[in-house]
């Protein structure tokens, strides 16, 4: 993740962010750190994929997410009542002599993503060292030109704490300084192909959408 243009005094700080950029960069080796999670895992039937496209004359060098969705549900499980999701996030990752391996983007207010969809229903999801484990923070990663590369600016603060895909109550105020794992999901349950390229994702003060790879300030 490529930070906004910024004074780094050395300590936790500047290697925490160090390693969001490195995670953030969706080069080849940011595959390797990241998981992909469907229904399939429960014994349900939608397929999932991430993927590592070279950069091209038309276009930049991205992660593909996509595979298909069914809503199908899994034969002789019958507490499974739905079905239909797919996802994938960075791995979790082991303690370091510092301490726990988190990212911290306290000081910034946004989260920028450059990306084609294809215009489902995708979610950006945040989990931070929170009292329960299991709460996401989601945001909609809402797309005004399917189909083209375009950038997404999110606000930290309107990020929302869920539990098992609902909302909790009451909210609380997202560990930006505490964060353990980024993602983005799809959960609309409707059956069929789906398709999402990533290019690149940045943290910024600068609340801006742009038509270059990276807008910073």
């Amino acid at each position: 993740m490529q930070p906004s243009v910024r004074l780094l005094a050395p300590g936790f700080f500047k290697r925490s962010l160090d390693e969001f950029k490195r995670f953030a960069k969706l080069d080849p080796e940011t595959i390797t750190i990241c998981k992909t999670m469907s229904d399939a895992d429960m014994g349900g039937f939608s397929k999932v994929a991430l993927d590592q496209v070279a950069a091209s004359t038309s276009e930049p060098a991205h992660i593909r997410f996509h595979g298909n969705i069914s809503i199908d549900l899994p034969p002789n499980r019958p507490h499974i009542q739905r079905s239909g999701y797919a996802a994938w996030r960075n791995k979790d990752r082991g303690p370091t002599l510092f301490g726990k391996s988190l990212w911290d983007v306290d000081p910034y207010r946004f989260l920028a993503l450059r990306v084609k969809s294809d215009g489902r229903k995708y979610f950006v999801n945040v989990q931070t060292e929170s009292i329960v484990h299991t709460d996401i923070h989601q945001h909609r990663l809402y797309s005004r030109r399917p189909g083209e590369w375009e950038t997404v600016i999110l606000k930290w603060s309107d990020f929302v704490r869920t539990n098992h895909g609902e909302v909790v109550e009451p909210q609380s105020e997202m560990m930006t300084q505490k964060v353990r794992t980024l993602g983005i999901g799809l959960t609309d349950r409707v059956p069929g192909p789906f398709d999402l390229c990533v290019a690149n994702m940045w943290t910024t003060n600068r609340l801006q959408d742009g038509d270059t790879h990276r807008k910073e300030s």
